[in-house]
């Protein structure tokens, strides 16, 4: 069976990437979320977690055997030498494994949601990079609202990702979502058809 055709869903923190897989989901797409893969791979037992435990040791562990993510932080914050031992073990895997979901996947369409995807090197494995974005103050307000932080706090979480320029110029598509969601939507719903359109040009 050819492999599904794979679309890539990224953006920067509040511009409304789960909103535009939610509308994907509706249309007949897969969605496959790292975030979610993450969790899989490192919950108590998975093997991801006994490299992870190796390498750091049991204090990376919260009492019930599951990954105290905060205490795993501390561990690599600061150590350029842990964190590259950390980004060797974990995006590889994570990329794995929605490689292999999305090929036991009877949908035709396939969405990896990844806020990482540029960074993880997640576009290799893709047809097509869909960005999603908002302006800034826009994306200031939903954080505020949404996560209780300063706006210092937001805007520093925005900095440390992919500067949305060069997001852009990355990706194939691009989900202006300023507006209100029937104008996101119908973007969605042009972008849709225009996939299908490449996916079945390709033979899927």
């Amino acid at each position: 069976m050819e492999r599904p055709y794979l679309i890539g869903l990224t953006g920067g923190i509040a511009s409304g990437k789960n909103m535009v897989a939610e509308m994907l989901a509706r249309r007949g797409a897969a969605v496959i979320d790292a975030d979610g893969v993450s969790r899989d791979l490192v919950a108590p037992g998975a093997p991801l977690l006994g490299e992870i435990v190796a390498r750091w040791g049991h204090g990376v562990l919260l009492p019930d055997g599951a990954l105290d993510r905060k205490a795993l932080a501390a561990r690599v914050f600061g150590d350029d030498e842990a964190v590259a031992q950390l980004n060797a073990l974990t995006p590889p895997a994570i990329l794995a494994e929605m490689r292999r979901r999305a090929e036991a996947s009877p949908s035709a369409l396939v969405v990896f949601m990844a806020p990482l995807l540029f960074e993880s090197g997640g576009e290799r494995l893709v047809d097509e990079v869909w960005v999603v974005t908002a302006d800034d103050d826009i994306r200031v307000r939903r954080i505020l609202t949404r996560d209780g932080v300063t706006e210092v706090e937001a805007r520093a979480r925005m900095a440390a990702q992919v500067a949305p320029a060069e997001a852009r110029a990355r990706a194939q598509v691009v989900i202006e979502n300023n507006g209100d969601r029937a104008h996101t939507e119908a973007r969605v719903e042009e972008a849709w058809l225009a996939a299908r359109q490449r996916a079945a040009a390709r033979g899927v």
